[in-house]
């Protein structure tokens, strides 16, 4: 039997799959033995999945680097002992979660595991599941009012100018009956930006993206615009103030109020 794979799953947040010459003897040893143990006939019954598993543990070893492209589909069937079929199904998944890519003519290579690609299978799950509303609006019920409580603590004066930015131009497309859904969007990415965290930046990306359609329907509603200006206008308050608390506490009402006008709007 194939022994499990011991690290993470596909969608895991892995480090990134970097060599440098001081370690570079250490990570060919590396790359060595999990070639002799991941490079093997495969018995299991999920025969794709655990195809995919090895290939990116061998990419996180260092066996399969980034740059130099991965061996053909036929080199790969033979060494695990599966049909041509299972590596190509492999290479299907790990190319959608963004971990390969397949350039016509030159062959298939591994992408370098930054942030991006690997918040990014959660992009391509909620996109296309529309009754994930209610969860989504929880995880940024859990996930922003954090995040402004931390942008307090961090906050500098360039960080409150461009928030100051975001809103006056906010006011001036309200007052001019325009959507502001682009501002309402760079408001929560500056937001995270002054929490000088990469990764806190990317999953808000993430939640952005996911929350074009969500903003593009309640701000068409009576009243929105207005409310969700005054709602960012209480988080950079407390901001301005150095209060995490408070501006925890006007994110969360800020996500409350977008709930209700989302509930009305499934209702009406």
């Amino acid at each position: 039997m194939v022994e499990p794979v011991r690290r993470v799953s596909l969608t895991s947040a892995s480090g990134r799959v970097k060599r440098t010459d001081a370690v570079g003897a250490s990570s060919r040893r590396r790359a060595a033995g999990a070639r002799k143990g991941l490079i093997e006939p495969i018995k299991k019954t999920r025969i794709a999945e655990e195809i995919a598993d090895r290939i990116r543990e061998l990419m996180l070893a260092g066996a399969f680097p980034p740059g130099r492209p991965l061996p053909g589909e036929r080199q790969l069937a033979e060494r695990f002992g599966v049909s041509r079929g299972s590596v190509r199904d492999a290479f299907r998944t790990l190319e959608t979660i963004g971990l390969i890519v397949t350039r016509h003519g030159q062959g298939t290579f591994p992408q370098e595991l930054d942030v991006d690609r690997l918040v990014a299978p959660l992009a391509s799950v909620l996109s296309y599941r529309h009754d994930l509303q209610d969860e989504l609006l929880d995880v940024r019920r859990m996930f922003e009012p954090a995040v402004a409580r931390v942008a307090a603590t961090r906050i500098t004066d360039d960080d409150l100018a461009d928030l100051q930015r975001i809103l006056e131009t906010q006011r001036r497309k309200l007052k001019a009956g325009r959507s502001a859904i682009a501002e309402d969007t760079a408001f929560h990415a500056s937001l995270a930006r002054a929490t000088r965290n990469r990764i806190v930046v990317s999953i808000m990306a993430t939640l952005n993206d996911l929350l074009v359609e969500s903003r593009r329907l309640t701000l068409k509603q009576k009243g929105r615009p207005a409310r969700s200006l005054r709602g960012h206008e209480a988080v950079v308050a407390a901001l301005r103030h150095g209060d995490g608390d408070g501006a925890s506490r006007a994110m969360r009402e800020h996500i409350d109020q977008i709930a209700d006008l989302l509930q009305q709007t499934s209702h009406g």
